[in-house]
């Protein structure tokens, strides 16, 4: 079995110099893409040029589109193109590393089996859990956008109240935001400021704030100032303290869902805490019916 086992991990070996070399030079910038939970952008060139052969975004759109909406959400749409393949590739590099320690296992071990299942098994397993991970960081974003745009809002509210134009509240509340500046809707909302003051109009600024956020309260939002900024005075204040009360109540259910998952997970610790206290309280007893 020993010569299967070390031909196996001579061809993973062989293929992936093969297309180290024939995609040295073409991806040399994805080393310094930053992505957050990517580590292995050394390793990344030649599943690049894999998935390009592979034509993976033609012949798995749907897979593809999914995750490549997810990242647009975590590092933006400029490059969300770039990124998805960049992730795609670390998944890849997950599999292939998986595969040849292995291989080596199984060589080291005289040709057991277990090795290369176990790895063969993970490197299913883990580019799953990274897809999972990505996932649940979106929720996560989402969340906390939700979290904050009422706060937000109510802070629009008051300016726009006081006689403040739509830009400028907006400009007035990040600058009073400073310290949340790496918050996702600050963030969003920063790069919305930059737009329009960079030549955007500020229609086009605020719908490509919604599109990078992808969250239905969000494009409420927007739809409500784009409706409505023009008019000003009372009826513009009064369209947004509509949708205040109703993102409040959107802010309730989600804190709501968040202490009922807090309280699920601490059953589990109440339960082994209550077992061992059983135990250091019951075992004295024991002992002394022994005795």
């Amino acid at each position: 079995m020993l010569p299967i086992w070390s031909s196996l991990l001579f061809l993973l070996l062989s293929g992936w110099g093969w297309l180290f070399y024939r995609a040295s030079g073409k991806y040399g910038g994805c080393s310094e893409m930053a992505m957050a939970g990517i580590r292995l952008q050394r390793l990344a060139p030649p599943m690049l040029y894999l998935l390009e052969k592979l034509k993976i975004s033609q012949r798995l759109p749907f897979f593809f589109f999914r995750i490549q909406r997810s990242v647009q959400k975590i590092c933006g749409d400029r490059r969300g193109g770039e990124y998805t393949l960049l992730f795609l590739a670390e998944m890849l590099s997950y599999s292939w590393l998986l595969l040849v320690l292995g291989s080596l296992l199984s060589l080291l071990t005289n040709g057991d089996f277990g090795g290369i299942v176990m790895g063969a098994v993970l490197a299913v397993l883990l580019p799953a859990a990274l897809i999972s991970d990505l996932h649940r960081k979106v929720v996560r974003r989402e969340r906390e956008v939700l979290l904050e745009l009422p706060e937000f809002l109510n802070r629009i509210i008051l300016l726009v109240g006081a006689g403040s134009t739509v830009q400028q509240a907006i400009k007035h509340s990040l600058e009073r935001a400073k310290e949340k500046a790496e918050h996702p809707l600050y963030r969003e909302l920063l790069q919305m400021q930059r737009e329009w003051e960079s030549g955007y109009s500020f229609q086009q600024a605020m719908e490509g704030f919604s599109k990078r956020c992808g969250i239905q309260e969000v494009s409420a939002f927007t739809t409500a100032v784009l409706l409505n900024f023009r008019r000003g005075g009372n009826d513009f204040v009064l369209a947004l303290r509509d949708l205040s009360r109703s993102l409040w109540e959107r802010r309730k259910a989600v804190s709501k869902t968040l202490g009922e998952q807090a309280s699920s997970k601490l059953v589990f610790p109440m339960v082994l805490l209550f077992l061992v206290v059983v135990i250091l309280v019951g075992a004295p007893a024991f002992m002394i019916m022994d005795l």
